[in-house]
């Protein structure tokens, strides 16, 4: 047999136990991060046992998955929250583990059918929409708030009027965003590996997309680990561990992503009241805590701290470093013109993913005897969101330029492995 049948029929025969193992793995490695995350932030002293249900509800917002908050405090109280933000950290582990054990056994092909790439997908998917019923249905509580006032505590329980906030994740929406995000995730891991095979009929758009791919995802990753290596920075010179810790596992990325476009002239609007406290650089809690909406750009970071101008210096620095990876692991018959564009495509692919996963908004309330806020503060308002026709069509022009800059720069680089290179004599 030879080794092209062999590897045939080991990707035609792809079992339940292999997709298994992704999907468990997968799931293994979110609930780890998340729980460390959560314990870092203290979320262990959460009251009637709460933390393991929290952590199936982050694991449920990290693949896109809707939990519904809700509150009341008896007949002659009641409670109002929110919460939509995407712990990114905890999704990013959680796609980088999924696609690995996707690609495993695909690896060293060149070329798959399309049924036997649908085949090996849709076992995934099948344990996933398992997984994924279960976790929603496990990821719901309801708990006592601490109101933070002895007077106010006691008059509740006199009147049984104790503020209790639950949570629970909505079964349908989980399940829908869920599996597109086992798709896009999919998708994104053969789009992105050289070793993945694709269809016969794909493989023409392998040297335009796939070079492109690869550089958004190195340099989504490599922002997130230089963000990475500040904070831990950071918390070792002004302390805050745990805090940093909390940031690191569960929402490193919602930081590093939507800074990337700031660097590159983005905008964002926010605004942060009440008793919310945020595992932020004090630069951005200080911008964001103002009586109206700020804006956050590098204008307004730079008027508080000029170091924020960093900020620009590691986009110009990641920005074209993308282009040049791009550049040089496509054809060197690609003109230059041609790796712009694709990079322009590309960066406004990545920032719009940013805006829209990037966005964070809560609320919480609390009213007595139709009185709001007699907790002291407990009202609070958070959002961030971005400005999207000018992140979108700055990502546009860096994507260009850039593009262009890297295409120059990768002429005298060596291509190895270019994709529809002839192999020469005595080659296989």
């Amino acid at each position: 047999m030879s080794r092209r049948t062999a590897a045939d029929q080991a990707v035609a025969h792809h079992g339940w136990a292999q997709a298994g193992v992704a999907v468990l793995a997968g799931l293994a490695a979110m609930v780890a991060v998340a729980a460390l995350g959560l314990w870092a932030a203290g979320a262990t002293d959460l009251p009637d046992s709460a933390f393991p249900r929290i952590v199936l509800a982050t694991v449920a917002s990290a693949v896109g998955g809707t939990v519904r908050l809700s509150g009341n405090a008896g007949a002659l109280a009641r409670t109002e929250a929110g919460l939509t933000v995407v712990p990114l950290s905890v999704t990013l582990t959680g796609a980088l583990v999924l696609a690995a054990g996707f690609l495993r056994p695909l690896r060293h092909r060149a070329v798959a059918g399309v049924r036997e790439l649908a085949g090996w997908a849709a076992r995934i998917a099948v344990l996933w929409l398992v997984a994924l019923i279960a976790l929603s249905l496990m990821a719901r509580q309801t708990f006592a708030v601490d109101v933070g006032n002895d007077t106010l505590a006691e008059i509740g329980q006199l009147l049984d009027a104790v503020p209790r906030v639950g949570f629970t994740t909505d079964v349908p929406l989980t399940v829908l965003f869920g599996l597109l995000w086992l798709a896009g995730v999919l998708v994104l891991a053969l789009l992105v590996s050289r070793g993945a095979p694709l269809p016969g009929r794909l493989l023409r758009f392998q040297e335009s997309v796939r070079p492109a791919a690869y550089a958004m995802v190195v340099l989504l990753l490599v922002s997130v680990a230089l963000a990475g290596v500040i904070a831990l920075v950071v918390a070792v010179t002004h302390g805050h561990l745990a805090r940093t810790l909390a940031l690191i596992l569960l929402g490193l990325p919602n930081l590093a992503w939507p800074a990337l476009t700031v660097g590159m002239g983005a905008t964002w609007h926010g605004r942060v009241e009440g008793p919310f406290g945020l595992p932020v650089p004090r630069l951005l809690d200080e911008v964001l805590r103002t009586p109206d909406v700020s804006t956050v750009n590098l204008h307004t970071l730079t008027e508080r701290d000029a170091s924020a101008w960093w900020l620009l210096v590691a986009a110009a620095v990641l920005v074209p470093g993308a282009a040049f990876l791009m550049a040089a692991r496509s054809p060197a018959r690609v003109p230059v013109w041609r790796h712009a564009l694709h990079l322009a495509v590309a960066l406004v692919l990545a920032v719009f993913m940013i805006c829209l996963v990037g966005r964070i908004t809560a609320h919480y309330g609390l009213s007595l005897l139709g009185i709001s806020d007699l907790g002291g503060g407990l009202s609070g308002e958070l959002f961030l969101r971005p400005e999207w026709w000018s992140a979108l069509g700055l990502a546009a022009l860096w994507g260009l330029v850039a593009g262009f800059l890297g295409g120059l720069l990768a002429r005298p680089v060596h291509r190895r492995g270019e994709v529809g290179a002839r192999p020469g004599p005595g080659q296989g």
